[in-house]
């Protein structure tokens, strides 16, 4: 038996962080994966988590967790989908580790993920984007770095962690503004900012003052702004930005919402969808398509392009009222039992 807590401490101290190189956020993605695991474990076995072992954590018990997840933990597809990739990756490490594990492994492996509906990205129209962007207070030193944040955020592009990782040196003013994005997979893009946006900046810029983090955005402490912190900031806003626009009430509007946003707003700009991959920073075209489905101007132009089918030209008649009184009349006493004449009745009685 290999006991798995020097193995799981390998794992997240070193191979997440030092080998590849993975980001804060999946480094804590990791470990929550896998506290959920090995306290499911523990509760099925009935042995503290410092004590199971590796050869312990097979494939049954794995889809008896991830079934777990989507039943008890009331967690949808996409959450089962990363706890399992945090569980391939840690035993696709382990499979050079412990070699006798090796059969076990491939079969953890060969666990499928479920399938998820694709559904349409939720996006905000133009008017609604004005109005969460004109929410915060520009006469206020936090209602001028939250009009920056939220500016950034939409008119760049950033994912979350983009945002609150964009440093003092990642911004240039000068000559033609632009900032240096480190995006995910560590590939790093340049891109430029709007008027407006350059104008947000400079006012931020202005009343930052000197801090001892690197970090553009600080809180309220002089600390660098977290993903939760940028998340609080913009619910607040979107608040009484719903009281000017009342159609952001049935909107849930998230920071990754304002990233859908600029992809939409791009795609209807410029009807290419590889300039929407390039600015939003994807590693693939594919990964950009989902923004064509939710863009109806893309289907309309493909509407337009078709030939329409040529059918004969005619016009409707309501059938008239009595006509058709009449024909169920008919219909009626067709269905009807016939009774038997007199003459018939006659007859009968002769009969007997």
């Amino acid at each position: 038996m290999t006991a798995i807590a020097p193995h799981i401490s390998a794992f997240l101290l070193e191979r997440l962080p030092v080998e590849r190189r993975a980001s804060p956020h999946t480094q804590d993605s990791y470990s929550y994966a896998f506290q959920l695991l090995f306290q499911f474990t523990s509760e099925r076995l009935t042995i503290p988590p410092s004590a199971l072992h590796v050869e312990q954590i097979d494939a049954p018990l794995v889809l008896d967790f991830l079934n777990h997840l989507e039943r008890d933990r009331g967690n949808g597809a996409s959450t089962r989908n990363v706890r399992l990739a945090a569980i391939k990756s840690f035993f696709r490490f382990i499979e050079y580790r412990v070699p006798s594990a090796l059969e076990q492994v491939r079969r953890i492996l060969a666990i499928p993920p479920k399938k998820t509906e694709e559904r349409l990205v939720g996006h905000l129209t133009v008017p609604e984007m004005k109005a969460v962007v004109a929410a915060p207070d520009p006469a206020t030193r936090d209602g001028i770095r939250d009009r920056a944040m939220i500016h950034m955020a939409f008119s760049a592009g950033l994912r979350v962690s983009e945002l609150v990782g964009l440093r003092l040196n990642d911004v240039a003013l000068d000559g033609t503004p632009t900032i240096l994005v480190r995006g995910k997979g560590r590939r790093e893009r340049a891109l430029p900012l709007t008027h407006e946006g350059a104008h947000a900046l400079r006012a931020w810029m202005s009343v930052r003052g000197h801090a001892s983090v690197p970090e553009l955005f600080l809180n309220a402490r002089g600390n660098h702004l977290t993903r939760a912190g940028f998340e609080y900031v913009l619910r607040k806003h979107v608040t009484p930005a719903a009281e000017r626009c009342p159609s952001l009430r049935k909107k849930r509007v998230s920071p990754h919402v304002l990233r859908h946003t600029c992809a939409m707003i791009t795609l209807q700009a410029t009807h290419d969808i590889r300039k929407v991959s390039l600015w939003l920073g994807h590693a693939s075209v594919t990964t950009t398509e989902i923004y064509t489905r939710a863009d109806p101007t893309m289907k309309l132009e493909a509407l337009s392009a078709v030939t329409p089918l040529t059918l004969r030209r005619g016009s409707f008649r309501p059938p008239d009222k009595l006509v058709a009184l009449l024909k169920q009349a008919s219909l009626c006493k067709a269905a009807a039992p016939q009774m038997p004449t007199r003459a018939e009745a006659g007859t009968s009685h002769s009969a007997l």
